[in-house]
């Protein structure tokens, strides 16, 4: 065991010995980690545990006159807790709600499931409640994602969390997912509806300095509202260049008679000349190179059918921009400022102001 993880040990043992005896083990060196959360593996990496979670704090005002709408408010977006860890060829995650913005209760689970590792990075089966396969900005964090809130567009087309299970793999510059999922909540009869999404990547130059990100998806799902069967479709554009980057996608939904569609672009510079991090088909977030922290700046247009309720507007067509700035003051540490301004076709309008303290760990 290294120097610095004997150390920190013998302060956990010291500490433990003071109120339940010493501590041991009949196996493996342990490594604790500390560097993101806290983790806790086996020196041969057979098994871990991990504990982590988010803070987010906003203020949030939002006005439009055309439909009565004029709010402020000073809440918890979202706080959240997981344990995730792994013994030999199973893993597990386990994330709940410890609060959530809008009256919502805490206790709401998040993430829930078991995945089979046996078969190697190119391969894993997932049992439980978690994200479907489909969208990079979906797809992205909540604690990631460069923008303080996702678009309109994602909030219309992306399915999020369901129920179901799900093969999924990656290599260098590729990922893959497909899955067979419940289409309509968690209620007692989950399966009587049910949907496949599968979602593909593909990043032909992927070096330390450059990205070019390509990706497709899509959903089919039953359903009661305007038709039997909604199928959703996907397409990711995104890239990095240096402190540069930038995503587009595009959403194209047929329910029943109704074709609906929509995309956005968003662009991104990190002042300070940071890069923005890759891995496996999502985007990451900034982190600092200096003690002073890193600062980020991003436009996003979208246009199209999507839910502004952001802005206070209705899920209808329209369009939205939104600007924003952010401070990482470390890796943990994160202050955001956006304003999102929309118009529905039909000439009503609403935008929002949103300031955002976010501890993520």
């Amino acid at each position: 065991m290294s120097k610095k993880y004997l150390s920190l040990a013998l302060a956990i043992s010291t500490v433990s010995v003071a109120h339940a005896g010493t501590v041991t083990t009949d196996g493996e060196d342990l490594v604790i980690n500390t560097e993101s959360g806290i983790e806790v593996k086996t020196s041969d990496d057979s098994a871990s545990f991990q504990l982590g979670g988010r803070i987010q704090w906003d203020y949030d005002a939002t006005q439009s006159d055309d439909n009565g709408v004029d709010t402020k408010d000073f809440d918890v977006r979202r706080a959240r807790l997981y344990v995730k860890g792994h013994y030999g060829d199973w893993a597990y995650k386990t994330q709940f709600n410890v609060a959530e913005s809008e009256g919502a209760d805490g206790g709401d689970v998040e993430d829930l499931y078991i995945r089979y590792l046996g078969f190697g990075s190119v391969a894993s089966v997932t049992i439980g409640k978690q994200k479907e396969p489909f969208g990079l900005e979906e797809l992205t964090s909540s604690k990631d994602i460069s923008a303080l809130e996702r678009s309109a567009m994602t909030e219309r087309y992306a399915p999020g969390r369901s129920g179901g299970i799900q093969l999924s793999g990656k290599g260098r510059n590729w990922t893959y997912g497909v899955g067979y999922f419940e289409a309509d909540g968690d209620g007692s009869n989950d399966f009587n509806k049910t949907a496949i999404t599968a979602r593909g990547t593909f990043a032909p130059i992927l070096t330390k300095d450059a990205v070019v990100h390509l990706g497709a998806g899509f959903t089919t799902r039953d359903a009661d509202v305007r038709a039997d069967e909604v199928d959703t479709y996907n397409l990711e554009l995104a890239g990095r260049m240096g402190p540069f980057h930038a995503q587009a996608e595009y959403f194209d939904s047929e329910e029943g008679q109704l074709d609906v569609d929509g995309y956005y672009v968003q662009l991104g510079w990190v002042i300070t000349g940071e890069s923005r991090p890759y891995k496996a088909g999502v985007f990451k977030r900034v982190k600092p190179s200096s003690p002073k922290g890193a600062w980020e700046v991003i436009a996003r247009f979208e246009d199209g059918d999507g839910k502004y309720s952001d802005v206070g507007l209705a899920t209808t067509d329209g369009e939205q921009t939104t600007l924003g700035v952010n401070y990482y003051a470390n890796k943990n540490v994160r202050l955001g400022l956006s304003y999102m301004d929309g118009e529905e076709a039909n000439g009503e309008s609403g935008d929002e102001v949103r300031a955002r303290f976010q501890y993520a760990f």
